[in-house]
C-alpha cells in the first residue's frame, strides 16, 4: 500500500511545532500547531519498518497534525546531512480512500531507513527505496516528500531537541 496525497499551495507562515520527548520510552512527538480546516481522512497513518520500527502521523481533516517516532530505526549519522534547499511552502491533504472512506486507520509495511545530523537535529525518515521526490514545507519544521506520483516518500524533522538524557 502507498500512502496517495494532494498537494495545493500553502496559504500564509508554515505553522509551528511543538517536539516532545518521552525519556522512558524513547518516543519523539512533533505536533503541528492548528491549521486551517481541510477535508480528507482523520486518523492514524502507520508506518511501519521492515526492521520492526514505527513512525505513526496523526491525521485530521486530510491534514498531518502529527508525527509520532515510536520505535525507532537504526539512525544512520550523516556528518553532511542538511535539509534539501530547494523546499516548496505546500499544504499537503491525505484524501479519504474511495474503497473505504470511513476507515480512520492505515497501515503501511516499508523499508523504513532514518538518517540525521551528528547532533540529531536534522532527522530524515525515508520511506522504501530511493527516488527522484519533490520536498513540501508543511509546518516550519516539518517537511515531507512525494515522489512524481504523489506518494509519500519521506518525511524530515528539522530543529529536532536533543533527547532528555543528552542533555
Amino acid at each position: 500500500m502507498q500512502i496517495a496525497v494532494q498537494v495545493e499551495p500553502a496559504r500564509g507562515v508554515p505553522v509551528a511545532v511543538e517536539y516532545r520527548w518521552d525519556a522512558d520510552t524513547a518516543i519523539l512527538v512533533a505536533q503541528l500547531a492548528d491549521i486551517e480546516p481541510g477535508t480528507g481522512m482523520s486518523g492514524s497513518v502507520e508506518l511501519s519498518g521492515n526492521d520492526g520500527s514505527w513512525l505513526v502521523l496523526d491525521v485530521k481533516n486530510g491534514q498531518v497534525r502529527g508525527v509520532e517516532v515510536a520505535v525507532w530505526p537504526d539512525v544512520r549519522k550523516q556528518a553532511k546531512l542538511k535539509a534539501p534547499a530547494e523546499v516548496e511552502a505546500a499544504k499537503v491533504t491525505v484524501p479519504n480512500r474511495k474503497s473505504e472512506p470511513g476507515v480512520s486507520v492505515l497501515q503501511m509495511d516499508t523499508a523504513l531507513v532514518a538518517e540525521s545530523d551528528p547532533a540529531q537535529s536534522i532527522v530524515h525518515f525515508r520511506l522504501g527505496g530511493r527516488k527522484p521526490a519533490r520536498t513540501l514545507r508543511i509546518a516550519r519544521d516539518v517537511l515531507v516528500e512525494i515522489d512524481e506520483h504523489l506518494v509519500l516518500s519521506g518525511i524530515w524533522l528539522l530543529n529536532v531537541p536533543p533527547f532528555p538524557a543528552d542533555e
